[in-house]
């Protein structure tokens, strides 16, 4: 898509200080942006960049200065939203295609479909995609070849699932939901009872339920409960390679970094943001809008609207702190052990 940066900015809702008529074909960081291409400017201490990017504009806050007398400004209050939207204007999303060879409707001849199985109107089905019996796919649904849909597994309208998603039986997916390659959904979870010194396997009768507008990132497993259910919540993003614990409940608009780790019986309240390698006790309660750095291991109740970090999670200031002696031990210890021999001499 080309449009020039007036036509752009009257998109984006930004007021533009420079050459309107510059055409413009797509979006790139500050330091890679070419001479048709936009960036943005959301962190300040790239602002070292603006004198020497070669980009046509920069989306940027209107009391940003800038000493680029030839750099076009898109201002705007929210320069990182408005080049997501510019992405869409300029870039678009992925164009999902028709499966390859021969199909009717969008479901290829080489699927397998229960013929108990539910398809909704528009919905793509991929070859060597597998729909068992009593499953429900809603409408405009993409099924990506190599994904499994168990038994009676409820999946909703407009959900991407990407090559070899696995979702298992009775799990149930709200509307709009993506999930990206390899993610497996409704996996048995870690439950088992020692006795006489051997690991007893407790049957995994619950469900997982996501609920809408969730995306999963790759390579990422959601444990079924033993009882009830495991639970994604609506607008909650995961990254690559999470592991969500059984019987655990995650709430509306939470992120994820990848590496999180969470285990059973967890309850994580709304707009919680774990860093990456963020790890999570079982049985544990984290209210709305906690933070933690990337690395914390979270071994008690967190009240809500804290920022934590560390082993084990302290305040985020205390951690930092704390990061920053541990950094350097060793000299300290030496230092220590000369205070203690010049005291006994």
């Amino acid at each position: 898509m080309t449009m020039t940066l007036a036509e752009l900015a009257e998109r984006l809702g930004a007021t533009i200080v420079g050459e309107g008529d510059r055409a413009v074909s797509g979006c790139a960081g500050i330091q890679e942006a070419g001479r048709n291409q936009v960036t943005f400017l959301a962190n300040r201490k790239y602002a070292r960049f603006l004198t020497d990017t070669d980009a046509a504009a920069v989306l940027i806050r209107p009391d940003q200065p800038s000493d680029n007398d030839r750099l076009t400004r898109l201002e705007c209050e929210d320069p990182y939203f408005a080049f997501r939207n510019a992405m869409i204007e300029l870039h678009g999303f992925r164009e999902h295609r028709e499966p390859i060879g021969r199909h009717r409707g969008g479901i290829s001849d080489a699927a397998s479909i229960h013929p108990d199985a539910t398809i909704g109107e528009g919905t793509r089905v991929h070859q060597n995609a597998t729909v068992e019996r009593g499953a429900v796919i809603g409408c405009r649904c993409q099924i990506y070849p190599g994904v499994f849909v168990g038994e009676h597994a409820e999946i909703g309208d407009d959900c991407i699932l990407f090559p070899n998603v696995t979702i298992y039986d009775r799990c149930r997916l709200g509307d709009r939901v993506t999930i990206h390659a390899s993610t497996v959904i409704g996996q048995d979870g870690f439950g088992y009872a020692t006795h006489a010194g051997k690991h007893h396997k407790i049957p995994q009768s619950g469900i997982v339920v996501i609920e809408n507008d969730v995306e999963l990132g790759s390579g990422c497993a959601i444990e079924r409960a033993a009882m009830g259910e495991t639970r994604i919540g609506e607008g909650t993003k995961f990254a690559d390679l999470i592991s969500i614990g059984h019987g655990t409940t995650i709430g509306r608009h939470c992120l994820f970094v990848s590496l999180v780790g969470i285990a059973g019986s967890v309850t994580i309240g709304d707009y919680v943001v774990l860093g990456g390698q963020t790890g999570v006790s079982g049985h544990l309660t984290i209210g709305n809008g906690v933070q933690a750095l990337g690395k914390t291991a979270i071994v008690s109740d967190i009240e809500p609207g804290q920022i934590i970090g560390g082993i084990p999670a302290v305040d985020a200031d205390t951690a930092k702190r704390n990061a920053l002696t541990a950094a350097n031990l060793h000299e300290l210890h030496k230092r220590v052990k000369k205070l203690e021999r010049a005291r006994k001499d």
